[in-house]
């Protein structure tokens, strides 16, 4: 049970490190570690980064989830770099990244218990912060909490809700899967074995709406946060 900690933790620390820390524009190291950006009439910006695509307010700096090249793809964007921290909802941004579990060689029982607890735990713990709704999508428990070694478990949610420090209120919203053998690692990227989105906006009338916009552009590889919902779904459904 120890070493299943300290995998935890690795994993969390791993994708947490592209949820968090400053954002700096920089100069890619290579055309398969880019960012490209495609201004559009419309007040976002497309962007495309490490087989992720989506759209941010114009004007958000970007940078890669890990400029690195390391075991993180996406990007993390923010219109005042120095103050986001994905996880606790304080300031403005988004972060879109998966994890390439084929780089990392963890069993996928790992993602799902990152998933399903501490990864988002600044959002969903925090007694600032508090969800308004929540869908939990398909949630199998991985066989070793049964004391099997082999896990086929899966788990797809997705939130939102409001955090309240001192009148200066932020709107969250969030996706979060880690596929296992289930239905959705058929879809999205093969090589993925956790994939999140936060973003996060000021509290208005118009954030809910702005919030939904982006994690609905979202695109993992092919596949929208739509089409994940929509694997399980059917699944669910045929059982």
């Amino acid at each position: 049970m120890r070493t299943r900690g300290i995998v935890l933790g690795f994993v969390v620390i791993t994708l947490a490190a592209a949820c968090d820390g400053s954002i700096q524009q920089q100069r890619p190291s290579s055309p398969r570690d880019s960012i490209e950006l495609f201004p559009s009439p419309s007040p976002f910006t497309r962007i495309e980064a490490g087989g992720v695509e989506a759209i941010v307010p114009d004007g958000w700096l970007t940078r890669l989830a890990d400029p690195t090249g390391g075991l993180r793809q996406g990007f993390v964007a923010a219109p005042r770099p120095h103050r986001w921290r994905a996880t606790d909802g304080r300031a403005v941004g988004m972060v879109a990244a998966w994890v390439d579990a084929t780089r990392i060689g963890l069993p996928s029982d790992f993602y799902y218990l990152a998933a399903r607890g501490p990864l988002l735990s600044g959002l969903t713990g925090s007694s600032r912060c508090e969800a308004e709704s929540s869908r939990v999508f398909v949630d199998h428990l991985p066989r070793f909490a049964q004391g099997e070694s082999a896990s086929t478990g899966d788990y797809v949610a997705r939130a939102e809700g409001i955090c309240r420090r001192q009148g200066r209120d932020t709107r969250w919203a969030y996706f979060v899967a880690a596929p296992g053998f289930g239905p959705a690692r058929q879809v999205g990227i093969a090589r993925s074995g956790l994939y999140v989105v936060v973003a996060v906006m000021r509290a208005s009338p118009e954030a809910h709406q702005l919030l939904d916009r982006m994690l609905a552009h979202t695109r993992f590889g092919d596949a929208a946060i739509d089409d994940f919902v929509a694997a399980v779904r059917t699944t669910a459904r045929a059982a």
